[in-house]
């Protein structure tokens, strides 16, 4: 091409679908536009990525335009932001095929020229931290009505400019003196700002934007405060980049209080680099304070996510629910840049990365409970209700989540493992038992507690909201089932007593007796009771209500009824046949069998912390069986 054809500006159209992208791209990819600044910086970040890269084979790239930078200078007069760099830059074909065509990204060919490079030498190079150059691009013109872009490829003796109003088309030129003097090599964007957007040209809201987005770009980002005088407005360096061996505990609490906005110290850090199918880093933390809204249905999860060191979202749901509670940074090497928080939920390398994360911090945990269980107990503590919703939410994850759960017992004051219960089974004991309640001391109260009790045999108490749930899925731990003492038939006969006086056998004679005490108490309650029955789990107290074999347990059913989600599933009436309550059963008839039956009844349903149905029916009623007591 003649000196001439390329003094000359040249109009080009975008491709027919232009339009329509754009329009797509403003209203529908990105929902602030504080994102452009963003998309420019990290387009610059990437030219700097690959002018550094080239250079190793060509350390004459690097010859004129000084150090690797990106500089952003705000003109109030003139209503303009120009972004510029020192990185690659472009030619004028590069130009037209980068900038013209959204569909396309700026650095797919050098990307494929790297790809070829890689199989000819060893390692990993620097090929993975190149981004794609042209679609973010356009994000400049949600808040700019034109644009112009002077570039200069590294050694190319002519800078050329391309301007463009969003509209059908664009242009594309040498740049004069002036122009091609400010742009030794590199890039420059300058931004004519909407009415609008002028807030774009106050420093603090630059400096408000590198804070948020940009803030770990490895390059200096230089704000230009007057003619003469910038500084820089970003740290420039990720820390979760850095090996660990670099970093302090120090560096880690000052990372964590930055990255995740906290003010306590972390009780678990994690730090690693992922490499094969997928590249990414991570720097996560366990908060040694929950958070207060940790329960609310509106609570973000703390970990955001960066593409080559520019944040691209939060709450991105990069770890499942019940690990809401863990914050930090993931920082990946092969998303795209110009990905949206819509097309986030979808991506399938977002999924494989959620996966593996979530296995890596239950690794983590279970790792200090085994080898820090004092540590770890303090995390327990504090999140153990939200970790037990992945027994509920995340059946597949169960065998690796329930050894670091940590229960109460009724053997001592400490929280203690499923291993451990183990340990301390009683002979012939084949089950890990449990109850779910509201409260330690009412549990340790409750009368199913007896037969386990007479027999030394430990039962986990558990008092979490979510324990009723997640108890629910039948689960079992190292070949032993996890029993409820509120549901179906439970037959302890086979653990020796304590005390082997107290194991009596009963007396045939009674049978007959016993047989007429169930007949009649199942006659009187077969309206409120789906069954009664002789109690195995009893052995002081008269009654307990149980829940059938299948279907919700006793305390999951009632937290349910409560949100009118109920199964409506009536109670089983266990009675303990020994008692003298019951012994007085048959010489009880009419009005006095009716009444001892429902206070039978009633008295397990408050002992459960249920109301009766018809509280001044039950008071009445206690009041006539005292009153004849007194009576003699």
């Amino acid at each position: 091409m003649s000196k001439k054809a390329a003094s000359a500006a040249e109009t080009h159209s975008f491709q027919a679908e232009i339009a329509q992208l754009l329009h797509l791209m403003v209203h529908s990819i990105y929902s602030e536009t504080d994102i452009f600044l963003r998309e420019l910086i990290s387009n610059s970040s990437d030219a700097c990525d690959k002018l550094r890269y080239e250079a190793l084979d060509a350390p004459d790239l690097m010859a004129t335009g000084g150090d690797l930078a990106i500089s952003i200078r705000p003109d109030k007069d003139a209503k303009t932001l120009t972004i510029s760099d020192t990185g690659i830059g472009m030619d004028r074909q590069e130009m037209i095929d980068n900038l013209g065509t959204l569909a396309r990204s700026g650095t797919r060919a050098f990307m494929d020229r790297i790809k070829q490079a890689q199989e000819a030498r060893e390692g990993k190079d620097g090929a993975q931290l190149i981004g794609q150059f042209g679609v973010g691009f356009y994000a400049a013109f949600m808040v700019a009505d034109r644009i112009e872009v002077t570039s200069r490829r590294a050694t190319a003796k002519e800078a050329f400019v391309w301007t463009s109003t969003g509209g059908e088309g664009f242009t594309i030129e040498a740049a004069n003196k002036a122009r091609a003097a400010r742009c030794v090599r590199g890039t420059e964007i300058v931004l004519h700002l909407k009415p609008d957007a002028l807030k774009y040209l106050e420093a603090d809201e630059i400096e408000r934007i590198i804070g948020r987005y940009s803030d770990h770009i490895q390059f200096p980002i230089m704000l230009q405060v007057d003619a003469d005088t910038s500084r820089q407005i970003n740290k420039a360096s990720a820390l979760w980049q850095r090996s660990k061996s670099e970093l302090t505990p120090e560096d880690y609490t000052e990372a964590y209080r930055t990255l995740c906005n906290a003010y306590d110290e972390p009780a678990l850090t994690l730090h690693y680099k992922a490499e094969g199918r997928q590249s990414y880093a991570v720097m996560l933390f366990v908060p040694s304070v929950r958070p207060f809204d940790l329960y609310d249905p509106g609570f973000k999860n703390g970990v955001k996510l960066y593409v080559r060191r520019v944040f691209i979202a939060d709450n991105t749901k990069l770890l499942p629910n019940y690990l809401r509670f863990v914050s930090g940074i993931v920082d990946s090497e092969d998303l795209p840049l110009n990905i949206s928080r819509e097309m986030l939920q979808n991506n399938v390398q977002l999924a494989q990365i959620r996966k593996a994360i979530t296995g890596k911090i239950i690794t983590e945990l279970a790792r200090q409970a085994e080898n820090e269980p004092e540590t770890y107990l303090k995390i327990w503590e504090t999140f153990g209700p939200t970790l037990k919703e992945g027994l509920y939410e995340d059946r597949e994850r169960k065998d690796d989540l329930l050894p670091l759960a940590r229960f109460a017992t009724t053997h001592g004051d400490t929280l203690r493992s499923l291993k451990e219960y183990l340990a301390d089974l009683k002979p012939n004991q084949t089950e890990i038992y449990y109850l779910v309640g509201d409260s330690i001391a009412r549990l340790k109260a409750n009368p199913k507690l007896e037969a386990a009790r007479a027999r030394g045999i430990e039962v986990l108490l558990l008092t979490d909201h979510v324990d009723a749930f997640w108890t629910s899925g039948m689960l079992d731990f190292d070949g032993k089932k996890l029993t409820s003492l509120s549901q179906g038939d439970v037959d302890l006969s086979l653990v020796p007593l304590l005390d082997a006086e107290a194991d009596k056998p009963a007396d045939d004679t009674a049978k007959d007796t016993d047989d007429e005490i169930i007949a009649s108490l199942k006659d009187v309650l077969k309206e409120t009771v789906s069954d009664v029955r002789a109690s195995s789990r009893l052995t002081d107290s008269a009654a307990c209500l149980v829940a059938g074999s299948f279907g919700y347990d006793r305390e999951l059913e009632r937290i349910l009824s409560r949100h009118s989600k109920g199964t409506g599933a009536k109670p089983i009436l266990e009675v303990n046949l020994r008692h003298p309550l019951l012994r007085a059963i048959p010489r009880a008839t009419g009005p006095d069998l009716d009444d001892l039956a429902h206070l039978l009844l009633e008295q397990a349903q408050i002992i459960d912390g249920e109301i009766p149905e018809d509280p001044a029916a039950f008071a009445a009623r206690l009041n006539r069986l005292v009153m004849r007591g007194l009576a003699g």
